[in-house]
């Protein structure tokens, strides 16, 4: 039998939109190849990679009781404009047309369609508490896409959605995916911190982000050393205009 020999494609001389190191280190070891701004080729060692990192976030929140579903990238444009998110997200949505002419876009996240699945199938308060989760691709037409995989137009992503029957118990599971996801960045070896942060387009009450602390990152945070206060700059910003 024949074997094949892994597809290691190593360079020496890294382009010169490569900025950040963490870019420069993907191109130079052969996780990556970009296609066209904004996408990617993940070659054989850098999926290895995300597999593994997707084989941490499966252990860990199946451990919580979430289900693993997978959405599809083409979302119907009724959905998002029943939540009047198709005119908030503007430009930044692949938007498409099929031979009917029904139009849609490729999905910047999936809240819409989940929440429509949901709506169909759950009747009752006895079916719920939900957390199902998946680990699939997002789109998003990004102005300048830059800096590798951090600000990609296509990118892969995790996101989890518990479903409960009021307000007291869907803070109840936010505090233990927080716990959840908190675990997931301690396996993967990462120093970080939580910050709170702005909802954006998602809307909701509570956001928090994890960061990856880094010199080469997309994000500043700001943090007390006297206590355990972490934000987002922008967040930061805001309550510090309150206070005044």
């Amino acid at each position: 039998m024949r074997y094949s020999k892994t597809l290691i494609p190593t360079m020496k001389n890294i382009p010169t939109e490569a900025k950040i190191i963490s870019h420069q280190l993907m191109l130079k070891s052969g996780l990556i190849k970009k296609v066209s701004s904004g996408f990617f080729h993940y070659l054989p060692i850098g999926l290895l990679i995300i597999n593994k990192i997707s084989k941490i976030i499966k252990e860990e929140i199946n451990k919580i009781g979430g289900q693993e579903i997978l959405m599809p990238l083409v979302q119907s444009a009724k959905l998002w404009k029943e939540t009047k998110r198709w005119y908030k997200y503007g430009n930044l949505l692949f938007k498409l047309k099929d031979r009917k002419k029904n139009i849609f876009c490729l999905a910047p996240t999936h809240e819409e369609i989940i929440t429509d699945l949901i709506r169909c199938f759950v009747k009752t308060y006895k079916q719920l508490p939900l957390i199902l989760y998946q680990t699939h691709n997002k789109f998003r037409d990004e102005i300048r896409p830059k800096s590798g995989l951090l600000r990609s137009r296509e990118f892969l992503m995790n996101d989890t959605y518990s479903f409960d029957i009021n307000k007291k118990k869907a803070k109840e599971s936010y505090r233990i995916l927080s716990k959840t996801y908190y675990k997931i960045f301690q396996k993967c070896g990462l120093n970080f911190k939580i910050a709170l942060a702005s909802s954006g387009q998602i809307g909701g009450n509570n956001s928090h982000e994890f960061h990856a602390l880094s010199n080469n990152g997309e994000d500043i945070i700001v943090s007390c050393t006297n206590c355990n206060y972490s934000a987002n700059i922008e967040i930061a910003e805001v309550a510090k205009k309150k206070i005044k």
